[in-house]
């Protein structure tokens, strides 16, 4: 008997199995050149299957050793032109060649080239997928009902991380090290499962790495140039809740039940929001919505009813499109990293469908600060009006966002007035969260509540609590400590700081150092003020008062004054502090400006403005503000 296996059944390792079972037993065994040729390469690309289909070839050769099977080589290796043309079935065309010229059966587990085959009139045996139990694999010797994850290094012991959130604990499974050829053995033995198994997927293959999908298992195998050394981690979900399991699930039943079906779960690697998502898919599945999952790679352990999709040609942009015309009642989109996928998740939102979306963050501002930097953030509230805070397996906090025309914390006066994006913790409804843009930046500050948890002791004298109330100062001398650190890591020159609220500093620099500390476009600033979560106003110390020797002062209509130095011309106005004004002279109107903290607007005295303006003046016209 002439067998000519093509490329599938080398890689998946059936043509040995084959002949272990007496069925291609004494058979000669002809293997295309053009075979060879794709093994090579994509051995050379690093994939896994190439390595796997180079091991089932040597198994081979050592049975044609031992006089089990006959082993030969024919054909002709591809040219390049059809390398190039392999996707359009120049290479599967050679494979079929070979078949032909020795009148063999040709062995596949490729539909398409059976079809190919049969319709060119050769002995044709198709592999269908294997179905049904399967042997335990050698990994399940390291997994028992506690182990959560194995990592198998070459030339390391087996180790093991065992246990449930805060008490899991690194073991190792023996003393004897891996060894490299135990591990190629493993690999090939995963490869072959994973294309044979119905659950089983390949589910990213790179140079140097392969990521499965088997069953609820997750396995990587890294091999050189991307490792260091052969190593196979195995990663699987140990916890299998339902929603009623957790505190908060009341609350969340009648969100996702409600209108509100844009959600967030947010949390650190290892914290149950893949655990909590899987929960909601399979509550909503059992109450009649229609749920799919966007999952790269698909770890999500759902019912079947639940398809679960991954990126299509690569990218979620396009299972996006897709899902958007399979229209379902929700989506859960798993692991939302890229920049593309936050967009992604806006835009299928927006299109009125139900998200559930999980994302990697430490704090909720962290997660809502790589939103606005993908979309506008006034539209935030519409994409996402629930945020779920995960930490150890449970649900810590429930957020709630609002938009609303208003001044952020700390920065008093109508001037300030904006839209702001409030985040609310829902139990009691205080703010957490502002959002908001402020001289071109877009600022995500966590707000600082102060504790009120502990009442006062009822004997405590009025002494007493008037001597707790400088406590707030206290605070504000640590923050001008750190916002003083943070703006001197720019400048050469003194760092003066002055604190005017819990949110607010105005820190003046030398004039030489203000672009360094600012930053291009903000840059800078804008990274201290989401670091320390308090608004920064930096200016040149050639504003202050002190270092500005006043020359000549001028009193005005309305308890106006004009200052001028040698430098600068301020006009003062206290009562307009913080306000936008227009300034006209006469019935004319000359500009328009914002009178800053200490009431002045700051102009130099050789511009136009400033020049024009002590013309008016000397000509006898009022000088007069009217805010905004």
């Amino acid at each position: 008997m002439k067998i000519v296996p093509d490329t599938s059944v080398v890689i998946d390792g059936r043509i040995t199995s084959l002949i272990k079972t007496g069925e291609y037993k004494g058979a000669t065994i002809i293997i295309p050149e053009a075979v060879v040729a794709e093994l090579e390469a994509q051995a050379n690309q690093g994939r896994e299957i190439g390595f796997s289909g180079l091991t089932e070839l040597q198994e081979l050769f050592r049975m044609s050793e031992d006089n089990v099977i006959e082993l030969q080589f024919s054909g002709d290796r591809p040219s390049l032109d059809q390398v190039k043309l392999s996707s359009g079935g120049e290479i599967d065309a050679l494979i079929r060649n070979v078949a032909i010229d020795h009148d063999a059966r040709f062995v596949t587990s490729d539909l398409v080239q059976a079809e190919v085959a049969k319709a060119k009139g050769l002995d044709v045996t198709y592999l269908r997928p294997q179905i049904g139990d399967f042997s335990p694999l050698t990994i399940d010797q390291f997994l028992d009902e506690e182990t959560t994850a194995i990592t198998l290094k070459e030339r390391v012991p087996p180790m093991a991380k065992i246990g449930k959130f805060r008490d899991t604990r690194l073991v190792t499974l023996r003393d004897t090290p891996m060894t490299e050829y135990e591990l190629k053995s493993m690999a090939q033995e995963l490869l072959e499962r994973a294309k044979r198994d119905p659950d089983g997927f390949i589910e990213l293959e790179k140079r140097g790495i392969t990521v499965l999908q088997i069953g609820s298992l997750r396995i990587s195998i890294a091999r050189r140039p991307f490792s260091d050394g052969m190593e196979i981690t195995v990663v699987r979900p140990l916890v299998d809740l339902s929603l009623d399991d957790y505190d908060m699930a009341p609350e969340i039943k009648k969100r996702v039940l409600g209108s509100r079906r844009g959600v967030l779960i947010a949390g650190p690697p290892g914290a149950g929001k893949t655990t909590l998502a899987q929960s909601l898919a399979t509550f909503l599945a059992d109450h009649e919505f229609i749920v799919k999952t966007m999952e790269a790679p698909r770890d999500l352990q759902v019912p079947d009813h639940i398809t679960q999709y991954t990126a299509l040609e690569g990218s979620m942009a396009n299972t996006a499109e897709a899902l958007l015309l399979v229209r379902p009642d929700y989506v859960i989109f798993d692991e939302i990293r890229k920049g593309e996928d936050f967009g992604v998740y806006a835009d299928m939102r927006l299109a009125g469908m139900g998200m559930v979306g999980v994302v990697h963050a430490m704090e909720v501002h962290d997660c809502l600060r790589r939103f606005c930097d993908r979309v506008g953030y006034s539209v935030l509230p519409q994409i996402i009006d629930t945020i779920i805070s995960v930490a150890q397996g449970m649900i810590t906090k429930i957020y709630d966002l609002e938009l609303t025309i208003k001044a952020p914390e700390g920065m008093s006066g109508d001037a300030y007035i904006r839209p702001v994006v409030v985040v609310r913790e829902h139990t009691q409804q205080v703010p957490e969260i502002e959002i908001f843009r402020h001289e071109g930046e877009l600022l995500v500050i966590p707000l600082v509540q102060k504790d009120v948890t502990e009442p006062r002791a009822a004997t405590e004298t009025p002494a007493v609590a008037m001597a707790a109330e400088p406590e707030e100062n206290v605070s504000w001398k640590v923050a001008e400590k750190e916002v003083q650190r943070e703006i001197g890591r720019y400048t050469t020159g003194p760092v003066e700081v002055r604190i005017i609220s819990d949110n607010k500093a105005v820190v003046y620099i030398e004039d030489k150092d203000v672009p360094a500390a600012i930053g291009k476009g903000g840059k800078n600033v804008s990274a201290i003020v989401n670091k320390l979560g308090i608004g920064i106003d930096i200016r040149p110390r050639s504003e202050l008062e002190t270092r500005r020797p006043v020359e000549e002062e001028m009193q005005l209509a309305g308890g106006i004054k004009i200052r001028l130095d040698r430098k600068q011309l301020t006009i003062v106005s206290p009562e307009n502090k913080g306000k936008i004004v227009d300034v006209f002279a006469g019935k004319e109107y000359l500009f328009t400006a914002t009178v800053n903290e200490e009431g002045d607007i700051l102009l130099a005295k050789s511009s136009t403005i400033a020049q024009e303006m002590i013309k008016r003046y000397n000509e006898g016209e009022t000088i007069r503000l009217r805010p905004v």
